[in-house]
This record gives structure tokens, C-alpha cells and sequence, in this order.
């Protein structure tokens, strides 16, 4: 069933998810448990550049694997599409990268801007929230205006609880420029840092989960996953207090241009883990020609050895396939 924008509801249920609606934030729900809130007005300060994100998100056992505003960096938030580097502009949030400047506070942080949500689809698959964006200069100035969507699917065999259960969120978003002038996006490596190829759907993790273990199909490790490339890269961290893990995995849609593209992967600083399609080398972002991209994100209970990561990664990537 897809709902109209006019008539978007305030709270609906399919199956075992749920959603609620307070003018702010969208919350799901999974067996009765918030496990994401996405909030679409936020609050922020012009230099966070203020942009939708989710957080809290837990897992669906009730561990929480995100932070929002970390002091170290308080543009940080949660999971949320952020890029440093668009022509002039900031829509990270912060000070900028440039070649010229290197980081530099440079009154260039936009905002990401919600238009309206235009409509929710609820399914036995799941829910899915269609939303319109325009993304401005700090001077208001029209720059992007973007088409995304995002869906709550829980994924078949893993029944929510703390040996198995795991969820994915879906993201589909389609930028098209509207600033009359063509713009490349690139990243602080393309202005000449190190790997520091940043920008993407991006995900901070708690500070518990500092010293985690990256995985993908060819092994684990830490640090040294920064800037790979493969269809799907998953990472896990402990808990203060329960002692427990969890395990966070993106994976990325094979249409997607340059696929696969780099990821950009810390667990020494502190746990991050982003898609990174613009890490070494400026995309054009033309008039007429927008960049779409595409990405599941899950979220599960428990640490995963190679067969559960390639499981989780192979269900995943089946629910963005069949997301319509």
C-alpha cells in the first residue's frame, strides 16, 4: 500500500514493524521496540550542516550502535548521507579540505533540507519512506535537490534476539543539480589528505566499539580496510556494561557508479565505517544528469564469523534487489 504525501499517516503498522511520525523524526518499531528514529528536521547549527540522519539505531535485542554529535566531531550523526567536498560547499559539516587551505573554517556549510515525505509504502516486506530534499548553500542558495528513499526490512532467519537477530536499512538516493553551474564532488583525499577519502553513507559507531574488527569476503582486520574495495564490508564492536557485540554491514548495489567503490574504514581513531564513492577521484555532477546510489546497511545482533557475514550480506543484498 502506498500512501499519498497529502495523506501520509502519523503511525501504521505492517507485520511486525511499525512507525510513528511526531513532526520531526520518524520512529520504527520491530516487535514493539524502537530500533530507528530518523529525524528529518533537525536542529543543528549551520556549521554541523544540518541534514536528516538516524539515530538512536539499535539492534533489534535493544543495544544502541550508533552516536550523534561526539565531541571530537560534532557533525557526526549517527548514520547519514554527508559529503565534504561539492564544488564549494560543505555538506559534511565542519571545517573544509582544500588543496589550497587544507582544513579551514570556510562559512561554506549547507544544509540538507526536507521538502515533504512523498509517500510511505507499507508491504509485507516492509516500510518505505519516499522523501523529497533540497540541499542549500550557507547563503540559502539552491545547489542539489534529491530524491531518496529509505525501507525498514527485517531480514528471514534471523529472529530478533540477541544470538541472531538483524535488520536492514535500504538507501536509495538520486541527486540532481540545480545550481546552474556544473559541480564535482570529490573528497579531502582528492584535494591531496591520505586517506581520507570521506563522504558517503556514513555511520559513527560507540565509543565502546573503538579497537573493532572489520570483515568482508576475503578476511578481517582493522585499520587496513581503509580505502578497499568489495561488494560488502561488515563491522563489529562490544558493548559497555552488557558486554555483548554487534555487528554493522554495508553492502553496496552493484549498479551503482564505479562499483564497487572504496570504503572508508576506522577502528583504531574510533568506529566508523562509510561508502565512499567519491574517496579518490571527483564524480561530475551535471545538469540534466543526476547520481543515483544505492546501499542496505544492516544491523545485527552478535558477531558474525565469515559464514554469517556472507549470509547476512547475500540477504541484504537480495532485499535491495527486490525493493522496489
Amino acid at each position: 500500500m502506498t500512501t499519498p504525501a497529502s495523506a501520509v499517516p502519523r503511525a501504521a503498522t505492517v507485520g511486525r514493524l511499525s512507525f510513528d511520525d511526531d513532526g520531526a523524526a520518524l520512529t520504527f518499531t520491530a516487535n514493539g521496540r524502537p530500533i530507528a528514529t530518523y529525524t528529518y528536521k533537525p536542529a543543528d547549527d549551520q556549521y554541523e550542516s544540518p541534514r536528516p540522519f538516524f539515530h538512536p539505531l539499535t539492534t533489534l535485542g535493544g543495544d544502541e550502535v550508533t552516536i550523534s554529535r561526539p565531541w571530537d566531531h560534532v557533525w557526526h550523526k549517527g548514520l547519514s548521507w554527508a559529503l565534504p567536498n561539492v564544488g564549494r560547499h560543505n555538506f559534511w559539516g565542519g571545517a573544509t579540505y582544500t588543496r589550497t587551505t587544507e582544513y579551514a573554517n570556510l562559512d561554506n556549510n549547507g544544509a540538507m533540507t526536507h521538502g515533504s515525505f512523498t509517500g510511505i509504502d507499507q508491504s509485507d516486506a516492509g516500510i518505505t519512506a519516499s522523501e523529497s530534499l533540497t540541499w542549500t548553500s550557507q547563503e540559502g542558495e539552491p545547489v542539489i535537490a534529491e530524491s531518496r528513499r529509505f525501507g525498514i526490512q527485517l531480514l528471514e532467519g534471523e529472529a530478533g534476539s540477541h544470538a541472531g537477530g538483524a535488520y536492514a536499512i535500504l538507501f536509495e538516493t538520486r541527486m540532481s543539480n540545480i545550481s546552474g553551474e556544473e559541480i564535482s564532488i570529490g573528497s579531502p583525499t582528492t584535494e591531496g589528505r591520505h586517506n581520507a577519502g570521506y563522504g558517503g553513507l556514513f555511520w559513527r559507531g560507540p565509543r565502546s566499539f573503538t579497537g573493532g574488527t572489520f570483515r568482508n569476503q576475503d578476511g578481517t582486520g582493522t585499520d587496513e580496510f581503509m580505502g578497499t574495495r568489495s561488494p560488502w564490508i561488515a563491522f563489529t564492536g562490544t558493548h559497555d556494561g552488557s558486554c555483548r557485540s554487534s555487528t554493522i554491514a554495508f553492502v553496496e548495489d552493484a549498479g551503482n557508479p564505479g562499483a564497487p567503490n572504496q570504503w572508508f574504514a576506522r577502528s583504531s581513531m574510533f568506529a566508523c565505517l562509510g561508502s565512499a564513492p567519491f574517496f579518490s577521484a571527483e564524480v561530475p555532477l551535471r545538469e540534466g544528469s543526476p547520481l543515483m546510489y544505492r546501499y542496505a546497511v544492516v544491523i545485527a545482533d552478535g558477531g558474525v564469523d565469515a559464514e554469517r557475514a556472507q549470509r547476512l550480506a547475500d540477504a541484504a543484498q537480495a532485499a535491495l534487489n527486490s525493493w522496489a
